[in-house]
């Protein structure tokens, strides 16, 4: 998830542009205000010169020039405001407007990236992957339960493959519809090809168009960040790292497709636990049994999971075959 030099400069020269965007707002207002109430533009020209006399007090000694500079330049702001209002504007129409109020639309605070470019940069290596595309055809409004069958039925659970489609439809949907409220994470395990990654595009979708920060990785894409970060250490690893920690929803798919060993393990509990920590949401969805999970996990790893996570079991036909079968006849 770091971005290249280039990709940088890019987010960067949007930020440029909403300064300058704001600038000319912020001009085009006085002009329109200068000429609707001139005795705000008489206000400002006394503000100015207040100020040139008062700095010139301040370089001769004298001590209370700043006290005495607070207090008329109180008075004539508050007039500002009065007039503002009593003409039918806000009383802050004349301050610069920020999309972002923390970093002033820098992008930076303190030296640090703001929240707002790091949900930028997560937005914008979305769209210059093939996820977008693939969002806007796996959604909520093309999903369909044609393939789903209520013959088919689950030897675990005794429930259809259609039903259990239909329980998780429904338990996704009240996570995106709660997820500013509740803090909840999902795990989805099951037979492959019956609609785990779809579903986890769905909510993907519905939270990047609500703004949310959404990071999507494969078990294996995961793990080498992860790997990345502790034995490299380099700064585009630790940015990663951070994002992993701390989007607001980490998408974990095909669990269990990478090479498990003792590193993966513990990179995965410390994660999981972190996110738990910060009551940050976490989807996982995986081809193995709960018993594998265990097995191959930890029983740590699986203890946190069962009782933190919200667990649909889903079963069923493979769609891409069931698909298939369907062209070619």
């Amino acid at each position: 998830m770091a971005l290249t030099n280039s990709q940088h400069d890019y987010l960067m020269r949007i930020y440029e542009q909403k300064q300058l965007d704001n600038e000319n707002r912020l001009r085009r207002r006085f002009d329109e205000v200068y000429q609707k109430i001139p005795e705000i533009k008489t206000l400002d020209n006394s503000i100015s010169e207040l100020s040139l006399e008062q700095a010139r007090r301040l370089l001769d000694g004298d001590e209370d020039a700043l006290t005495i500079l607070k207090q008329k330049l109180h008075l004539l702001f508050e007039r500002k405001k009065e007039l503002l209002t009593d003409n039918g504007y806000p009383s802050d129409y004349l301050e610069k407007d920020y999309s972002c109020p923390d970093c002033k639309d820098t992008g930076y605070v303190d030296g640090k990236k703001c929240h707002c470019f790091q949900k930028a940069a997560i937005d914008y290596l979305y769209t210059q992957s093939n996820l977008q595309e693939i969002l806007d055809r796996e959604n909520f409004n093309t999903c369909s339960l044609e393939y789903y069958s209520s013959n088919h039925i689950d030897r675990l659970t005794g429930r259809s493959s259609l039903e259990a489609m239909k329980t998780a439809l429904k338990t996704c949907h009240e996570f995106v519809d709660t997820f500013s409220t509740d803090f909840r994470n999902i795990l989805m395990y099951g037979d492959t090809g019956v609609g785990k990654t779809f579903l986890s595009h769905c909510i993907a979708k519905e939270l990047l168009e609500q703004s949310y920060s959404v990071i999507y990785f494969t078990a294996s894409q995961l793990f080498d960040i992860l790997a990345k970060y502790t034995f490299e250490k380099d700064a585009d690893a630790g940015l990663a790292h951070d994002h992993v920690l701390d989007c607001d929803l980490l998408i974990i798919d095909d669990l269990g497709t990478e090479f498990a060993n003792s590193f993966t393990t513990s990179q995965l509990f410390i994660c999981l636990n972190e996110r738990i920590l910060r009551k940050k949401s976490t989807l996982i969805s995986t081809n193995l049994a709960l018993e594998d999970i265990r097995n191959i996990y930890s029983e740590r790893i699986f203890s946190r999971i069962t009782s933190t996570y919200t667990v649909l079991r889903m079963t069923g036909d493979d769609i891409r075959i069931q698909k298939k079968l369907m062209n070619k006849y």
